[in-house]
């Protein structure tokens, strides 16, 4: 233990260092399962040297995701902090629409459950709260329609990534006219009956592993 706790030596730290530069441009542009052979090359350094930093492809994607989970935890934060419910809610949906337009590997991230890793599903967990959290607040001021629920918005972010997926070339902010118009529906003076009721939040967690097991 005392070993593991010891820093890295400089030349170690440099070459960690331009690991997680390359795993972040990579998994920016290629989404989670990008090539960690790939990312080694870029990084000037060989497969092995990737995996004594990196045993496993989730221990790399959580050092490369810390900056961008914390941009996006800061965001939630402020969002909370509004004082009017339904714009901290249109802030908290643009402000992480946006980092999935500016990240394949980040959208991948939000998408997916990732079982192995007890860090990632802790992430997750807080993310799926702060969700509930935002749209309780809005639903409780009667801006929000009283029906939406967890389900609804995560079932929103894979909408907005197939979006992103398909204009990102063509026309890079197509998904906020889409994400308005998606606002718009979920006011609460815009409510009619549905008749489908949401996703129970088991059926949303095995079909958040499903799309982690579909790659």
């Amino acid at each position: 233990m005392e070993q593991m706790r010891r820093p890295l030596r400089r030349d170690a730290r440099e070459r960690r260092d331009k690991l997680l530069a390359a795993a972040q441009r990579e998994f920016a542009a290629h989404g989670v399962d990008a090539s960690l052979e790939k990312i080694a090359r870029d990084a000037g350094v060989a497969i092995g040297t990737l995996y004594r930093h990196f045993p496993t492809r989730l221990d790399l994607l959580m050092a490369a995701f810390q900056p961008r989970l914390q941009e996006f935890l800061d965001g939630a934060n402020k969002a909370l902090e509004m004082n009017d419910p339904w714009e901290g809610f249109v802030y908290y949906l643009e402000h992480l629409f946006g980092m999935q337009a500016g990240d394949r590997g980040f959208n991948d991230f939000l998408s997916r459950r990732f079982t192995d890793s007890a860090e990632t599903e802790r992430i997750h967990d807080e993310m799926c709260q702060q969700i509930v959290d935002m749209l309780t607040r809005a639903q409780e001021a009667g801006e929000a329609r009283c029906d939406i629920t967890l389900a609804d918005i995560v079932n929103l972010i894979w909408s907005n990534g197939r979006i992103i997926e398909a204009t990102s070339a063509t026309a890079p902010n197509a998904w906020r006219r889409y994400l308005y118009l998606m606002l718009d529906a979920y006011r609460a003076e815009r409510a009619h009956p549905i008749p489908e009721p949401p996703m129970t939040y088991e059926q949303l967690y095995d079909a958040m592993v499903h799309l982690s097991e579909a790659q």
